[in-house]
Order: structure tokens, then sequence, then C-alpha cells
């Protein structure tokens, strides 16, 4: 398995610092609104100048995974929609709305207020371009397991979760949130999209379980990197068209 990018390993410390912080919620808090809610604007307030985190890897890693399937998805008739949801403060969602030359709808949703109000504020400050005129860029508080709630079913293209399962695993009610929100994004996919789950979970475990949730859909693991001693995989879980549809 190649290593990640030398961008990615100068974060390490602060990563780190963040693992032990979520390591040390109880599994009570790890699904609450206010907590995401405090973290991230206590985050904010003690930081001279405010820098986008990620959980894992950034855009770097990912690209690899994501930009093709768009090219493989894309319709001159309309942008692809787009969304990464439990975006937290990540430079994933800017960085595709900047970086891809596809028509693209980028819809980077939270449950946390806090971490949607930032990064409305950090792209305004920052006049974030998009890489095709087309392109659109939103910031939408919305719980993961209600998407129904912000997207009909069969209306995006794609859908990235990193490390968004992961924390739900590690919540009170784990399996049965992390179900939920599994279920609402096959639901919200075209017959045609993705969900590309990030994670560091090895395959044997989570191979299983999505098979398990989901077993209707197809669901393909890939190596994206080593992180100092951790692995990092992405699984591609794709739904299957009902056949009297």
């Amino acid at each position: 398995m190649a290593p990640l990018p030398k961008s990615t390993l100068t974060s390490w410390r602060i990563f780190s610092a963040c693992l032990r912080l979520r390591s040390s919620l109880s599994s009570e808090m790890m699904d609450k609104k206010a907590t995401w809610d405090r973290l991230y604007a206590e985050s904010s307030t003690k930081a001279s100048t405010f820098k986008t985190f990620e959980w894992f890897f950034g855009f770097e890693a990912a690209q690899n995974f994501i930009v093709p399937l768009l090219r493989t998805a894309a319709r001159p008739e309309a942008a692809l929609q787009v969304l990464d949801v439990g975006c937290g403060t990540s430079a994933l969602g800017p960085s595709l709305y900047q970086r891809c030359p596809t028509p693209v709808r980028v819809t980077c949703g939270d449950i946390s207020a806090a971490a949607v109000r930032l990064m409305r504020e950090h792209v305004r400050a920052e006049a974030v371009r998009p890489g095709n005129g087309c392109s659109r860029l939103a910031f939408v508080e919305l719980d993961c397991t209600q998407l129904h709630r912000h997207f009909a079913p069969g209306s995006v293209d794609l859908i990235v979760d990193k490390g968004t399962t992961d924390a739900l695993l590690k919540s009170k009610d784990g399996k049965r949130n992390a179900g939920l929100a599994l279920g609402q994004c096959l639901k919200a996919l075209r017959h045609s999209g993705s969900l590309l789950q990030f994670c560091d979970e090895d395959p044997d475990a989570r191979l299983l379980w999505l098979e398990t949730e989901a077993p209707a859909a197809r669901v393909h693991v890939q190596e994206v990197g080593e992180l100092r001693g951790v692995f990092y995989y992405c699984y591609r879980v794709t739904p299957v068209p009902n056949p009297r549809h």
C-alpha cells in the first residue's frame, strides 16, 4: 500500500490530537449535535486564524477515487449532484468545487450548525472559485439519518463519507444510526450513483457490515494508503436497480 501524500503527513499532529479528543468522548455524546457544535466552536475560538481540519486525510488522497467517477457520470444537460456527508470543517467539498472541471453541485452537510457557519464564512473570505462556471457549492445543516428531508430519492450522483459512519458506529446507538444513514444514502443515490466511505476499518469488518446492512447493493473496496502505520480504505457502495422499475 502506498504512503499518503506529504501534505497529509504534515497535519499528523493535529490529526492525532483530534483523534485523542474524539476517543475521549463517551459513546452517549458521539451522536449529540450539541457536542459537535461545542467542539467546532471551541476549536475556532482557540485558533488565531480559521483552518480547515481533515479526518484521516485531505482531498489530495481522496481525489483519485472521486474525480474519475464524476468524469464517467458526467451529463451534458446538468451538473452532477455531490454530497459530502458529515463534512465538518473539511476542505474536501470546496476543493472538489475548485478543481473539478466537470460541472458539479457540491453540498457539504453536517449536523453541526457551528461547522456549517464556519465553512460558509471561510469560503466567503477566501473567495473560493469553481473549476467550472456552472458548478455550485453549498453548506447545509442536516442529519445524515434523515437525508430524505433534503434530497429526493434518486437525485444524487455521488456521496462522500469520510469518517462519518465511523463516528456513528462509535455512538450510543451506533449500528442503528449508521444503518439508517447508509439506507438514506442509498435511497438518495441515482441508480448509476455511488457512495464512497473512506475509513480505517479493516475490510473483514466493514465489508461484512455493509453487505449485511445493504444486501442488495454492490460493494467494492480499494486501498487508499498508509499513514504512520494506519491503513486506509475506500469502500464503494452502489445501489442495484429494482428490475420492476
